[in-house]
């Protein structure tokens, strides 16, 4: 059965593989100390723009996104989100279980707008009784969002400027990073986001990784003892250089940019496909996610060849599946869907 549920189904890229089998005999110092995170720092440092930022590598995104978000609040703040958002429903309450809430805001296709935002921090700031009520303090977003739709350069910006002005951490969570920056949609670069955020993250799992995720710092405020929080929510991995070599193999020669633009690619070529057999998206997606509309009989007919996401019943035998592309996926994969496709 070929996979297209999620895009971590496959292990590791090749060249990551290699460097790892390569260093396996080596001496490396622990805790992230030693020379492969080291590069990896400097190689991804060379895309910030010149914005200076603190780098730390952990092994998942919901163990990055909890530790950094517990880092950056105070025993009464809270955290503002998408309802869609992954702190928000796929996350076993990680974030609640280090005592701050996550507010999830409704929206219709994953996107906070900063007019929330602003709503949101003016109602904390205009109660009367605010000790009585969480108060936001982080913004998270995704870049791009669960449902594979992106902020474009002006959207990220507004957002940006209503957090500076009311004094809120932006938090953008990169898990997909590499699928967004890769779309021929997207206007957004990396140096942009390190410019308007206070932390974001750099997916690796899902993005030619056997695991691990760059938290990338530029808040001081959040890098202050970062580590130490780091060590006591069971994140500082003593085996750290296994992080750092993947980083610094897939941030070498833009690898992480390249595999992540084709997966792209190959994900548009999964929506036209079903898009020319009648088969509609239930949102457009340009990036590696792709929401398809499919009836019961289409779907049983395509689950014997191919596994996918079950998304959302839509009434009147209607269902919403996702395919997932993802570095790995190749053109011979895509040409058996496409026959199963046309024999539908």
């Amino acid at each position: 059965m070929i996979l297209f549920n999620n895009d971590y189904d496959r292990g590791a890229h090749p060249n990551v593989l290699a460097a790892l089998t390569a260093a396996n005999e080596d001496s490396h110092p622990g805790y992230g100390h030693d020379t492969w995170c080291a590069r990896a720092r400097e190689l991804i440092s060379a895309h910030l723009g010149g914005v200076a930022a603190e780098i730390h590598f952990l092994v998942g995104g919901t163990q990055v996104n909890s530790t950094l978000i517990a880092a950056a609040l105070r025993p009464w703040q809270s955290v503002l989100s998408a309802d869609s958002g992954h702190i928000a429903v796929h996350e076993t309450g990680a974030v609640e279980a280090t005592g701050h809430k996550v507010e999830a805001l409704p929206t219709s296709n994953g996107k906070l707008a900063a007019t929330q935002i602003e709503d949101a921090a003016t109602r904390w700031a205009r109660s009367t009784v605010p000790e009585h009520v969480t108060q936001p303090r982080v913004v998270y977003i995704s870049f791009p969002t669960e449902f594979g739709t992106l902020y474009s350069l002006s959207e990220l910006t507004e957002i940006s400027e209503a957090c500076r002005r009311h004094k809120l951490f932006l938090m953008i969570d990169g898990a997909r990073l590499g699928y967004g920056l890769g779309s021929s949609a997207n206007d957004v670069t990396i140096a942009d986001i390190a410019r308007l955020s206070d932390v974001f993250t750099i997916g690796g799992t899902k993005c030619g990784l056997l695991f691990g995720e760059a938290a990338v710092i530029i808040n001081p405020v959040i890098a202050d003892g970062f580590r130490s929080m780091m060590k006591r929510s069971g994140a500082l991995l003593a085996k750290g250089w296994l992080l750092g070599i993947q980083f610094a193999t897939i941030f070498t020669d833009d690898l992480y940019f390249r595999i992540t633009a084709r997966a792209d690619e190959q994900a548009q070529r999964i929506k036209q496909i079903f898009n020319s057999h009648g088969i509609a998206s239930h949102m457009d997606s340009p990036t590696n996610q792709q929401f398809i509309v499919v009836t019961t009989a289409q779907m049983e007919a395509l689950g014997s060849h191919f596994g996918f996401e079950y998304w959302e019943a839509l009434g009147d035998d209607r269902h919403c599946v996702r395919f997932c592309a993802s570095w790995s996926t190749t053109d011979s994969q895509i040409d058996h869907l496409a026959e199963v496709i046309a024999a539908l």
